[in-house]
């Protein structure tokens, strides 16, 4: 079994010390791809210097769907292709081996591992990586969005593994899409009869300590993709019931933690909900305005 990981980086060499290593303890450098968006750091020369493949793009070719389609055709031989973000750092020389582990079966077309917070994370950034990435492994099928929803199509591409041949089969990872490419390709493998694997012992630290504006901004653009992929929700169910067990979840995580944190979480939530609300109504929204309100600028073009 060929595998390659895949990483699209901008100016990378600040996360370079944390990354590289145990990505370069894991599995020998020629099977690492570096997709660079022209970076203006050290980035290139350090990719270089490690060993690793390097594909150079032009920052306005940059697409969270298409880079990593690139990858895919880049790569033709590959069995199965995983896909990290520079800031995700492997906890273990065992994440990469574990993640493989569910591809025994031929019917798991795609896995992804456990995100936890990075070390330092305030106690909001780390219930939000808990949540959704919980000790527990566990593998879902089409049948699953019966009682799982809209989770049933979780996924990341900060730290997931595909099959190649899975992937290609449902036309590989979609071109223009505002972000959630790996959301996308979790609903059309599912409704092709393949199965996801979510491998707890598979693990990176990586979180983000998201301010109030970019929380919004984030969730104007989940509005965004929920909208112009309206299919998603019709296929596999709202994210309403979700948001709400993970506001209470927070809550009482909160009130253990860092109840001082509750205001906060709060008044998040609002902005949260209502950058949905602007997202999912953004046909009635200028160009201008949504670029503002957008945290992925350049995908709005004339």
């Amino acid at each position: 079994m060929l595998v390659h990981v895949v990483v699209p980086t901008l100016n990378a060499a600040a996360d370079w010390r944390d990354f590289a290593p145990p990505l370069l303890a894991s599995l020998p450098p020629e099977q690492v791809l570096i997709i660079d968006s022209s970076s203006t750091d050290q980035t290139v020369t350090l990719a270089r210097n490690a060993g690793f493949r390097l594909h150079i793009i032009q920052p306005s070719e940059f697409n969270h769907g298409a880079t990593r389609q690139l990858a895919a055709e880049l790569l033709p031989d590959a069995d199965i292709l995983i896909y990290l973000t520079q800031d995700a750092v492997l906890t273990s020389p065992a994440s990469i081996p574990n993640l493989l582990r569910p591809f025994a079966d031929p019917t798991v077309a795609a896995a992804y591992g456990r995100q936890l917070p990075r070390i330092g994370a305030g106690a909001i950034e780390s219930h939000a990586r808990n949540f959704n990435y919980p000790a527990q492994s566990d593998i879902r099928g089409f049948d699953s969005r019966k009682h799982l929803g809209i989770k049933a199509i979780f996924l990341s591409n900060s730290f997931a593994a595909y099959r190649r041949s899975a992937l290609m089969a449902v036309g590989g990872f979609p071109k223009h899409v505002i972000f959630g490419e790996d959301t996308v390709t979790a609903a059309h493998l599912l409704m092709t009869g393949s199965k996801i694997a979510y491998v707890a012992d598979a693990s990176v630290r990586h979180s983000h300590p998201y301010t109030w504006t970019q929380e919004f901004k984030r969730y104007f653009d989940i509005g965004v993709l929920h909208t112009r992929e309206r299919w998603l929700k019709e296929s596999f169910g709202g994210p309403g019931g979700e948001g709400k067990r993970f506001l209470i979840s927070e809550i009482s995580y909160l009130r253990r933690e860092d109840p001082l944190r509750i205001p906060s979480a709060l008044f998040r939530t609002g902005l949260k909900l209502l950058g949905y609300k602007l997202g999912s109504s953004e046909r009635n929204l200028s160009l201008a305005v949504k670029r503002r309100l957008s945290m992925h600028r350049r995908f709005w073009v004339e």
